[in-house]
């Protein structure tokens, strides 16, 4: 039974396709669910299934087109949501099949963000990137685009069509937009210039989508930057100073845009210059959910953002967040560590609840050590209870993320 609450919320089908290793699949679709919730949507009905490689028409082939139809009637659904990425001829092919609009996990995602950008800087990041992956949806996209213009008394050259205007135009108007977040750049290497001059240390918080880093920004800095229980809640960059008593100095605290799986190349592109703050810091403060069964895979989700921006080399600390959301028999024996992001390269890594307050005294003194340039150089091994969906927390393959063990922390640049 649907709360009365959300019965006049939009209702949506969601579809995930497992096209084996190496493609990115969520069988439970989980994460999609709460994509659509946080746009408004309401999700009514799931669908997974398995193939080899995509429909070339319809990514899922017509017998499961006529499965997702059947959906869409059976729940009065007035969307569908696709967790991968669809081309644009698989997008129209689809919505005629199904009589419904289709929308793929990065149109759901720049919607998402379309809705939460506040400052000037985000609304043009935001526009930005919708523009750039419209840019990709005009070929026969609609029908009126197949009109051919031209003559005396048209816009455009003689036989321009429509979809030539509208391309030319979305052109025009990105380049537009790229002036204007150059000029924002700029704006902000002028600034951390200063604080380089003034000698202020400069801490980042990142992490995956919904790890609570708004949360732990509030409670450490005293702020009241908007946090919810969703995902993308922030978008804007935030900075305060943050008072370190055991260092007797004041450090720059900036909370950032959250990552997550599958993140939009055009959005990662369009906020260069708010994420420019993360590659630019002197230490990221890297939150992580504790009570993900899946942390282990956003934690190498934004090492790889990281890599992309430019940030990989940024010293780091893992904090993992919402402890208090752990079963007793889970919860950490110890609540400082070490942890091996990458082979030969291990990070401190300290255990919290930002909402209740556990484990914030450890985290300023890491922070405080840090910025004095004393963090001890080695930690106790990773405390191998610390839950994980499905596989052992100290085991782990190549490629994956290990345990450390016993092995020396450094957060100098790697």
């Amino acid at each position: 039974m649907i709360p009365s609450d959300r019965e006049n919320l939009p209702r949506t089908v969601l579809v995930g396709v497992d096209l084996g290793p190496g493609s990115p699949f969520d069988p439970t679709l989980d994460e999609l669910a709460l994509l659509a919730e946080s746009a408004g949507d309401l999700p009514v009905a799931r669908l997974t299934t398995r193939r080899r490689t995509p429909d070339a028409a319809l990514f899922v082939g017509e017998g499961k087109a006529d499965e997702i139809k059947a959906l869409v009637a059976e729940h009065g659904a007035a969307s569908v949501l696709f967790d991968q990425a669809l081309s644009p001829a698989q997008q129209r092919n689809l919505e005629r099949h199904l009589g419904v609009p289709v929308a793929d996990r990065t149109m759901l995602i720049l919607e998402i963000f379309a809705q939460r950008a506040k400052s000037h800087e985000g609304k043009l990041q935001v526009e930005l990137a919708r523009l750039q992956y419209l840019s990709t949806r005009l070929v026969r996209r609609w029908t009126h685009l197949e009109r051919q213009r031209g003559g005396v008394g048209h816009r455009g050259g003689p036989g321009e069509t429509q979809i030539e205007l509208d391309r030319r135009m979305i052109g025009q108007r990105i380049k537009a937009l790229k002036a204007q977040l150059e000029k924002v750049k700029r704006q902000r290497h002028t600034q951390r210039r200063s604080r380089t001059r003034n000698n202020t240390y400069n801490v980042s918080l990142v992490g995956y989508t919904n790890a609570g880093k708004s949360t732990l920004f509030n409670a450490l800095v005293k702020a009241r930057a908007y946090a919810a229980d969703q995902l993308f809640a922030t978008l804007d960059t935030t900075t305060r100073q943050l008072y370190l008593a055991e260092a007797d100095r004041s450090v720059s605290l900036s909370d950032t845009v959250g990552f997550i799986r599958d993140l939009p190349h055009t959005l990662v592109e369009a906020f260069q210059a708010t994420l420019q703050e993360a590659a630019d810091a002197d230490l990221l403060l890297h939150v992580v959910d504790a009570a993900s069964p899946t942390w282990r895979e956003h934690v190498q989700e934004v090492q790889r953002v990281l890599h992309e921006i430019g940030a990989a080399d940024v010293p780091q600390v893992l904090v993992f967040n919402k402890v208090d959301a752990l079963e007793a028999d889970q919860r950490p024996r110890q609540g400082v560590d070490a942890f091996e992001i990458a082979p030969g390269r291990s990070v401190p890594r300290v255990f919290i609840s930002a909402a209740q307050g556990e484990g914030m005294d450890a985290l300023r003194h890491i922070i405080a050590q840090a910025a004095m340039g004393t963090l001890a150089a080695d930690m106790p091994q990773a405390d191998a209870a610390l839950p994980e969906a499905g596989t052992d927390a100290g085991a782990g393959t190549a490629g994956e993320l290990h345990d450390t063990k016993h092995q020396p922390v450094s957060i100098a640049r790697a």
